[in-house]
């Protein structure tokens, strides 16, 4: 049986798209299309359903694929560490959040640019816009707190993100700690409010998590909204507002006391973020030597 066939049979089942499929291996859609058909006629059964959206494969297409995936991947391991013994210089992908990329990211990926790397980062918020990027071969890996689903995509768990809620001294001087335990974020009633986006996904995430409702009326639309994190916090070290921030990225402001907890909640609440490859670009060498420094800086974070 033709690798290629196989190659391309193996693209197809994992991106569920003749389209996908062509784009990432670097082919014309017709190709795809004409070796499935290929494949499908030596072997005599169909590999996959037709659908008005992309494909899905049949029982004998899922049962081909997992046969035929490892074995596909080991030998494309080989020929990369082949091209990594020729000390050829490989580039990296990234895409992501601003902020996550770059404070804990790029930093921890810096000294494999001395091991023949290099890096391009494509700044991302949304995270469909990036897991549909990768899909389409725009990135080799990104970072997200959406864990996708499906054959296409691979994704490993990196570390779990506590989120705060902070203020300038000024501000918090008005929570009253009585009423807070009492009424809950009515006790922010008239404060200023910092946010990435107009919806005030973190704030609402953080009310949900702590305060078991979801924000009302009563709190104000946001006063700034900016959509990087770093500048959401230098705005409440001004005195812009109140803010919902993770631990990481304000720890420094609030050891030195530029801005101030509010309520510190038992549970803190948490935000996991993810790795995430196309499923079966592990077997590249400079991805997973990228991936595994990732898991590791992880650690100390």
């Amino acid at each position: 049986m033709d690798l290629a066939l196989l190659r391309t049979f193996v693209a197809v089942h994992r991106a569920g798209s003749f389209t996908r499929a062509a784009v990432l291996l670097g082919l014309s859609q017709p190709a795809v299309t004409s070796q499935i058909r290929t494949l499908e006629r030596q072997l005599g059964r169909p590999l996959f359903h037709r659908r008005a959206r992309g494909v899905t494969p049949t029982a004998i297409g899922d049962e081909l694929a997992h046969k035929a995936a490892p074995h596909l991947d080991a030998l494309l391991r080989i020929t990369e560490a082949e091209q990594d013994a020729a000390g050829e210089m490989r580039t990296l992908h990234l895409a992501g959040p601003p902020e996550f990329l770059s404070l804990r990211v790029l930093p921890a990926l810096a000294p494999l640019i001395g091991r023949g790397h290099s890096l391009r980062t494509t700044f991302r918020t949304g995270a469909e816009e990036t897991l549909d990027g990768l899909a389409a071969g725009h990135h080799d890996l990104v970072v997200t707190t959406a864990q996708p689903r499906g054959e296409l995509f691979s994704a490993t768990a990196l570390c779990d993100e506590e989120h705060v809620l902070v203020a300038a001294p000024y501000w918090a001087a008005f929570v009253d700690p009585e009423r807070l335990r009492a009424e809950g974020p009515a006790a922010f009633d008239g404060i200023p409010l910092v946010e990435v986006h107009e919806s005030l996904p973190l704030v609402t995430r953080y009310w949900a998590a702590v305060f078991d409702t979801v924000p009302d009326a009563r709190l104000p639309a946001a006063t700034v909204v900016v959509p990087d994190l770093r500048a959401v916090l230098e705005c409440v070290r001004a005195g812009a507002g109140l803010a919902v921030l993770p631990r990481y990225l304000c720890r420094e402001a609030l050891d030195s006391g530029r801005i101030v907890a509010l309520p510190e909640p038992a549970v803190p609440p948490l935000r996991t973020w993810f790795l995430v490859v196309r499923a079966g670009s592990l077997a590249l060498a400079h991805l997973a030597r990228a991936h595994d420094s990732l898991l590791h800086a992880a650690v100390r974070w």
